[in-house]
């Protein structure tokens, strides 16, 4: 059976797959850029799936020229920095903009 975290990978790669067929009139660079950022969302969220410490939190991943967004709930700053930590190790992203948000607990 296949994982949910993968499941969406494999999607996105056929979307993409798609999308690529369905655009003639692109220019060969944008799509290039538009592969490579779909290629790095693939690749970071892969990579905070496979880490079992974030595997808990809804991390979204969004690539735009280069540029990785990381949004959603986590936590704690130590499960942000984690998840930040886990995206710098893949090459190719020219920086990394955060939009995690630390998880209220309710104690007041």
């Amino acid at each position: 059976m296949i994982q949910p975290g993968r499941f969406i990978v494999l999607l996105l790669l056929a979307l993409l797959v798609f999308l690529s067929g369905c655009v003639s009139t692109s220019s060969p660079v944008g799509m290039e850029e538009k592969y490579h950022d779909v290629s790095l969302t693939t690749k970071v969220y892969e990579a905070i799936l496979d880490e079992p410490s974030l595997r808990p939190f809804d991390i979204n991943v969004r690539t735009q020229k280069g540029i990785v967004e990381l949004s959603g709930y986590v936590n704690s700053r130590d499960d942000m920095d984690k998840a930040i930590e886990v995206a710098r190790r893949i090459s190719g992203i020219k920086s990394i903009k955060n939009d995690m948000q630390i998880r209220a607990t309710g104690d007041y």
